[in-house]
């Protein structure tokens, strides 16, 4: 079977004699109320496994998807962007008229991107002006949180920021990932590096940031199934993702929150059984699923503090036992909570020390070349969810 990959553009409809629509995805609203709105078999849900279940709840509300129509007005495609957009829910027609439903990667382009500036407002407020990137403006704040005083910096102060964009058809599209940044004041450098083997932001003496930090929410006996944003199973011959931590323990577990923040939701979520969700500071947020039941005096609306007893441990939702199904969610878009999560040993030693000496002295390198070049910042288009619409062929 050959897959051909067309982007959605007028095209599509002169070449297959077909209709694209675009929708915004409604909030509260489920995969399986979504099959039943469009009049599609519910067999789309029920025949997923139990790890495609609970992708199918992560569609945000607002998230743009695609519906491909038939010159008989039948729905002969849909494409909808499942948590971080790098996946996407691919329900499309078979020629028995047959629906099938897989997990397909979306594609993007990834672009090495740097800014230097002298500041003017402020460092967010400059960001956004410069690139129009919201998003690479609330990066550079919260990835110095605890480590440099803005409102302290003095006009004329120079900036520096090395990030890698991805976008589509010249869009954003998911998050910017800052390699390296460097605040100068007066000729005193302050600076961040993101170090991948950690997935963390560490100073120039090779220190953990501190800035928010989560603990983990409850006693666990074993993690029973890690984080992953997207790999090909070689077995199952399918695309995996798994948007959270999950966490065996035994039944009726206390489950407590992982930070200070706000209750924003308290109720059932399809494929997630019983859920409560917590907004914390820097745009983070919380989810905790599959669970029994909620602590008495939980609602929306409460603010908590870090270690509140918030629920326990159960097997609702779509569950092949009990646990607890920790996820994590930076703007929205789910992160490793790992990556969060307060650990003991904040800075890095030996052999791993070393390593990272070697890196940050070149990133220190890109940051001098990138000042002395002073290139014009690339200004961003606004972010959208671009998605490929698959065509089948014999």
């Amino acid at each position: 079977m050959i897959r051909i990959i067309l982007f959605i553009t007028l095209l599509i409809s002169l070449a297959f004699g077909s209709k694209v629509e675009e929708y915004n995805w409604e909030k509260g609203e489920t995969f399986l109320m979504f099959l039943e709105r469009n009049s599609l078999p519910f067999s789309l849900y029920y025949t997923l496994d139990v790890e495609d279940k609970e992708m199918a709840a992560e569609i945000y509300a607002g998230t743009k998807y695609y519906l491909l129509r038939g010159n008989e007005g039948d729905i002969r495609q849909i494409l909808i962007p499942v948590g971080n957009g790098e996946l996407q829910l691919h329900v499309y027609k078979e020629k028995d008229d047959n629906y099938t439903v897989r997990f397909t990667p979306a594609a993007y382009q990834e672009k090495e991107r740097e800014l230097v500036f002298d500041l003017q407002l402020s460092p967010y407020q400059d960001i956004i002006a410069l690139t129009n990137n919201t998003l690479l403006a609330n990066e550079f704040v919260n990835s110095f949180q605890g480590s440099v005083d803005f409102k302290r910096l003095r006009a004329g102060t120079n900036l520096v920021v090395l990030y890698k964009e991805k976008t589509r058809l010249g869009s954003q599209f998911a998050h910017p990932l800052i390699k390296a940044a460097m605040v100068d004041a007066n000729g005193k450098k302050e600076y961040i590096f993101y170090y991948e083997p950690k997935g963390r932001y560490y100073n120039n003496e090779g220190k953990e940031i501190e800035g928010f930090f989560l603990m983990t929410p409850l006693k666990y006996t074993r993690i029973s199934s890690p984080f992953t944003l997207k790999r090909w199973h070689p077995v199952l011959q399918k695309y995996r993702a798994h948007y959270g931590i999950d966490y065996a323990a035994p039944m009726n577990t206390q489950v407590k929150s992982a930070g200070e923040g706000k209750v924003t939701f308290v109720g059932t979520m399809n494929g997630y059984g019983k859920v409560v969700k917590i907004a914390h500071e820097g745009g983070y947020s919380t989810l905790y699923a599959h669970l029994n039941g909620f602590a008495k005096s939980l609602k929306n609306g409460k603010y908590v503090k870090k270690g509140e007893l918030i629920a326990y441990v159960g097997n609702t939702g779509v569950s092949t036992g009990p646990h607890l199904h920790f996820g994590l969610y930076k703007n929205n878009q789910p992160i490793n909570p790992s990556s969060v999560i307060k650990i003991a040993k904040s800075a890095l030693s030996g052999k791993e020390k070393t390593n990272f000496n070697e890196y940050i002295e070149s990133m220190r390198g890109e940051i001098e070349t990138a000042r002395s070049n002073k290139n014009l910042p690339a200004v961003s288009r606004d972010f959208v969810y671009m998605v490929d619409i698959l065509h089948e062929e014999g």
